[in-house]
């Protein structure tokens, strides 16, 4: 389906545009263009594949311009740039809308003007019931996406679908590396509050959900892949086992901006969705505000639906977290 096609990744030289390289630079796809304000990173990552078929591009989703320049002749997008680290967020909310709210706007803008096929983007568990700042912008991030979705209708050239995950393991800002690299320096490993829970994928899995998005994608349509969780101590457990380090584990307190528990899917969220096996698949809302005409009528019955959070998924054990680690690879430090 990615045959004699031109994929734009923005926020490309990130962990998931990395990982997208791995499967798809090697096929019969035409060009992959990655788009970002990191020159640094772009310079390592040309020397790194040296493949014609990948072509950089700086900027920055904040800039419209910027964004217009890389769009002509696109036909598939990965939305990816963001800011992701929630104590950075705390601190400058407003860099966090510039980035998630205000970029995401310009991206889709400029992929219907430039008559994009399908855009996938990608949020975060923490978008769901948000307490933090960047939650709550990538919250508006998704009403920003099924809003122009909305407008745009089933029929429109541009299929814009968006998709949400929890902690990618290995990726930017994961604790993982972290871990590796205080067991590299032989320091205690600090753990926030042992008992909270997390989502746990790896990046492949992350790219499968954005696969399977694109595949079976409507208008609107958000999409959740399964996943375990694991409690923080049983993870910081696992990594030591894993690397056999002798280490002890400290515990430092909840940062910034912290839940307990995460929620991929809400209960509202719930009670409309649908189970695809691995995937939650959950369509846009595509009323106006002419409620009367749908509800002319109530039922009075009211469903209670529980919200799909990393305290009731399936939960790894030590062991379980391991074969994670293993699935994943290794990473940077």
């Amino acid at each position: 389906m990615f045959k004699d096609k031109v994929l734009l990744i923005t926020g490309g030289t990130g962990s998931f545009g990395n990982e997208v390289l791995k499967g798809f630079l090697y096929t019969d796809i035409r060009e992959i263009r990655i788009f970002s304000r990191d020159e640094k990173k772009q310079d390592d990552m040309r020397k790194k594949y040296n493949n014609p078929k990948l072509k950089f591009y700086i900027g920055d989703v904040r800039d419209l311009s910027s964004v217009d320049t890389v769009m002509s002749g696109v036909d598939y997008i990965f939305h990816a740039a963001a800011l992701k680290q929630v104590p950075s967020c705390e601190f400058f909310p407003l860099e966090a809308v510039k980035t998630n709210v205000i970029g995401t706007d310009n991206v889709l803008t400029s992929a219907i003007k430039h008559g994009v096929e399908k855009v996938i983007c990608l949020s975060t568990d923490k978008a769901a019931y948000p307490i933090n700042a960047m939650g709550t912008s990538k919250a508006m991030m998704e009403k920003i996406i099924v809003a122009k979705a909305r407008q745009l209708g089933a029929d429109a050239k541009t299929t814009i679908c968006l998709t949400r995950y929890g902690n990618v393991m290995g990726s930017r800002g994961s604790v993982i590396p972290l871990f590796y690299k205080l067991i590299s320096e032989k320091k205690p490993l600090t753990i926030t509050n042992p008992k909270m829970t997390r989502f746990m994928m790896t990046l492949a899995d992350a790219v499968d959900l954005v696969v399977f998005a694109f595949t079976h994608g409507n208008q609107g349509d958000l999409f959740i892949q399964k996943a375990p969780a694991a409690t923080i101590e049983t993870l910081a457990t696992a990594v030591k086992k894993y690397k056999k380090a002798d280490v002890p584990t400290e515990i430092i307190g909840t940062r910034h901006g912290e839940k307990a528990h995460e929620v991929l899917v809400t209960s509202e969220e719930m009670s409309k969705g649908e189970d695809m096996g691995n995937f939650f698949r959950v369509p846009m809302d595509n009323r106006d505000m002419n409620y009367g005409k749908f509800y002319p009528e109530g039922s009075g019955k009211v469903e209670e639906f529980t919200p799909y959070s990393s305290d009731v998924t399936e939960r790894l054990d030590v062991e379980g977290t391991i074969a994670l680690l293993k699935k994943m690879g290794e990473v940077e430090a």
